[in-house]
C-alpha cells in the first residue's frame, strides 16, 4: 500500500492549509493508499544549524543530524510514497515552520557535488499546495512566481519529481472581520469568495492527493 504524507505549514490545524490537506489526504485514502497530517507547529525543532554533518565525506549522507521532534517525520517522508507541502504565505513567503522543515529535509540531502545532485533515495512526488490572502492579480504583480518558484526548484532537484501546484488565493482570515482590525480588507467580499470558491480549491487538493499515489 502507498503512504501519503501532507506536512501542515500553518499555526492553524483547522483552518485553511489544514482543510486543504484534509482532501489530498482523502483522495489518497479512496484511492487505495494510507495518508497521514503532519501539523508542524505541534512540534519541537528548529530549521538547519549549518553544522554540516550532511556534508561530511566520511559520514553517511541523506540524513539530518539534528536530533528533536523532526526526526522522525524527516525519516517518514523518506519512506512515503508522496508528500505534500502546505503552507499559508506570509510576508511573501512560506511560513517559518514549513521553511525550517524544507531545510532540514532538502539540505540533509543536498551535496556539493556536481556529479551527484541528490542522495534522496528515490523519486518523490510531491505537491505544495500554498493558501493567501493575496488575489491572482496581486500574486502576479509581487512576482510570487518567482518567489515561491525557488524552493520549488530545489524540491524538483533534491526530490526528483516536478512538483503540482495548488495557489488558493483570496482567502479567509476570521470568521468575524468586524472583531479585528482589517480595514484593508472587504470581510463580506472574502467571505463570498470563499463560498463561491473553496469548495473547488478543496476538489483541486483532493485530486492532487489522488494523482500522487496512482501516476
Amino acid at each position: 500500500m502507498k503512504k501519503l504524507i501532507a506536512v501542515n505549514g500553518s499555526p492553524r490545524r483547522n483552518w485553511n492549509t489544514a482543510q486543504l490537506l484534509q482532501h489530498a489526504l482523502q483522495g489518497a485514502q479512496e484511492a487505495g493508499a494510507s495518508a497521514e497530517l503532519v501539523n508542524l507547529y505541534a512540534l519541537n525543532y528548529k530549521g538547519c544549524t549549518s553544522c554540516f554533518a550532511c556534508k561530511v565525506k566520511s559520514r553517511p549522507h541523506g540524513s539530518c543530524a539534528m536530533r528533536d521532534d523532526l526526526s522522525p517525520v524527516l525519516e517518514a517522508v523518506k519512506d512515503a510514497d508522496a508528500v505534500i507541502f502546505g503552507s499559508p504565505i506570509y510576508f511573501m513567503n512560506l511560513s517559518a515552520g514549513m521553511l525550517a522543515f524544507l531545510e532540514r529535509l532538502l539540505f540533509s540531502n543536498y551535496i556539493y557535488s556536481d556529479e551527484i545532485p541528490t542522495v534522496f533515495p528515490k523519486k518523490l512526488p510531491n505537491a505544495f499546495i500554498y493558501t493567501m490572502n493575496m488575489t491572482p492579480k496581486h500574486f502576479e504583480q509581487f512576482g510570487m512566481s518567482a518567489r515561491l518558484g525557488m524552493m520549488e526548484v530545489f524540491a524538483e532537484k533534491i526530490l526528483g519529481v516536478v512538483p503540482k501546484i495548488l495557489r488558493v488565493y483570496d482567502t479567509v482570515q476570521f470568521k468575524d472581520y468586524s472583531r479585528y482590525e482589517s480595514s484593508i480588507f472587504d470581510g463580506d467580499a472574502k467571505i463570498a469568495h470563499r463560498e463561491a470558491h473553496f469548495a473547488e480549491d478543496c476538489a483541486a487538493a483532493y485530486e492532487i492527493g489522488r494523482e500522487l499515489v496512482t501516476k
